[in-house]
This record gives structure tokens, C-alpha cells and sequence, in this order.
């Protein structure tokens, strides 16, 4: 393993912070960006103190999509060449209230779906002019079929799946790696609230390991916990007829 350039936009969501862990230790440097500057400090004292070689930050809102070309330019000045982007943020939308709450849902589907589409879009041409590297996206199960009991986070997943499949097929050819991540039940902040199943809910640093490892094979898709992918292969081949009874 040697150190990389990497920058990760939603870096204080867990599974990034996990990320951002293991690519310290082998004295990387950062260009980290989130909303807040005060968990930026911190997860960056984190890092120098785990090893990382520089850290350097920027505050980034989501919903600004406008001002992405100017955090995708900060970036490439800040590290010259970037060997690995991860585009990490998003919510969990609470399903009944987008259900009864309009501009809520909307809100929630460009969290998660507008926001990191337009995130790929915005380190493409970057990726692209420097012909190589690697564009990960942390996308979910839940974007392989839309389930009753969150189709709203599902759309959304699945149009940043659609989009990295056509990245891939782009910048294979200028020498760039996109790969698509697939989590399952992840235990972090953001599902703290859930009743999660616990054999099938794993830790950030699982699922980080599992990262880091996916990028390392150039993989396309991964799936994580690996039994994520089976599971996923028995929902998305259930006959609607008897798909749509299910309360999944």
C-alpha cells in the first residue's frame, strides 16, 4: 500500500471517516469536505494524529450544487493530483413523512440523489483531463429496487447507480476508475435510531475495510457485507405479484 491524494466530500459521515482512517495510516493526504467546520477540525486532528501527511478542508452544503466546480478545483490545486474521490453524504429520509410532506421528499431526493450526481459530474472532467485515478460513490441496496418502505432514498440511490454506470463506461477509457458502493445495514449516527437486524448490520470499519479493498481490485460494484450481494439478487428477481405484498 502506498499513500494516496484523496479527497472525500461528506467526510463526517461514518462509513468516510472509517475511509479516511485507513488511508491516514499510510501517510496520505486529505482534502476533506463537509458542512461543518468544527467536525472538520476535528476529524482532521484525527487524521495527522493517525499519520496523514496534510489535511486541509473546506465547508460544502450539500444543496449547493452551483459551487461544485469551485470544491472540485480547490481540491486539485490543494493536491495536485487526486488518486481517489469518495463522495460519502446523505440522509436517511424518515418514509412516512415524504409520503405526506412534498417539498420534504424533494428535499431529501436531492440530498441523496441531485447532490451526489451532481458531485460525479463535477470531479469528471477533473478525473478525465488527468486520465487516471479512481471516483468512488457510496450509493445503497436500496437503489437496486424500489421497496414500499422507502422508495423515496431507493430513487434516489438508484439514479446515482445509473449515473456511475455511465461514468464507468466514460472514464474506462481515459484510464479513470469509477466504483459504486453498495452497503447494507450499516451501524452509524445516522441509523443509531433504527432497530437494525444485528447479523446483518455491520460496523463502518467493516465496510471501510471492504472499501479499501474494492478499490485496490478496481472493482466495479461492491456490495458490502459480501452477503449483501445475494440478498439483493433474491429481492431484485422476486416476481412483482408477489413483490409487491411483501412489506420490505
Amino acid at each position: 500500500m502506498s499513500k494516496k491524494n484523496v479527497l472525500i466530500i461528506g467526510a463526517s459521515s461514518g462509513i468516510a471517516e472509517a475511509v479516511a482512517r485507513r488511508y491516514a495510516g499510510q501517510g496520505s493526504n486529505f482534502v476533506l469536505v463537509a458542512r461543518s467546520q468544527a467536525k472538520l477540525d476535528v476529524i482532521a486532528a484525527d487524521l495527522i494524529a493517525r499519520g496523514a501527511a496534510g489535511v486541509q478542508t473546506k465547508v460544502w452544503e450539500g444543496h449547493d450544487t452551483a459551487s461544485l466546480p469551485e470544491v472540485a478545483a480547490f481540491a486539485w490545486n490543494a493536491l495536485g493530483t487526486v488518486d481517489l474521490a469518495l463522495v460519502a453524504h446523505g440522509t436517511l429520509p424518515d418514509q412516512a413523512r415524504a409520503q405526506r410532506d412534498l417539498p420534504y421528499a424533494m428535499e431529501q431526493f436531492r440530498t441523496n440523489g441531485e447532490s451526489a450526481v451532481a458531485c460525479m459530474l463535477a470531479l469528471a472532467g477533473h478525473f478525465e483531463a488527468q486520465g487516471n485515478g479512481v471516483l468512488a460513490v457510496i450509493g445503497s441496496v436500496a437503489g437496486d429496487r424500489g421497496r414500499g418502505s422507502n422508495y423515496v432514498y431507493g430513487a434516489a440511490k438508484a439514479a446515482v447507480d445509473a449515473l456511475a454506470s455511465g461514468l464507468r463506461a466514460q472514464l474506462f477509457k481515459r484510464g479513470v476508475h469509477v466504483l459504486t458502493i453498495k452497503p447494507g445495514f450499516v451501524a452509524t449516527p445516522m441509523t443509531a435510531e433504527l432497530d437494525l437486524p444485528a447479523a446483518l448490520t455491520a460496523t463502518p470499519d467493516r465496510v471501510a475495510a471492504d472499501i479499501e479493498k474494492a478499490i485496490d481490485a478496481r472493482r466495479n460494484v461492491l456490495y458490502t457485507p459480501w452477503f449483501w450481494a445475494w440478498i439483493m439478487r433474491i429481492i431484485r428477481f422476486l416476481p412483482t405479484v408477489i413483490f409487491k405484498r411483501l412489506s420490505l
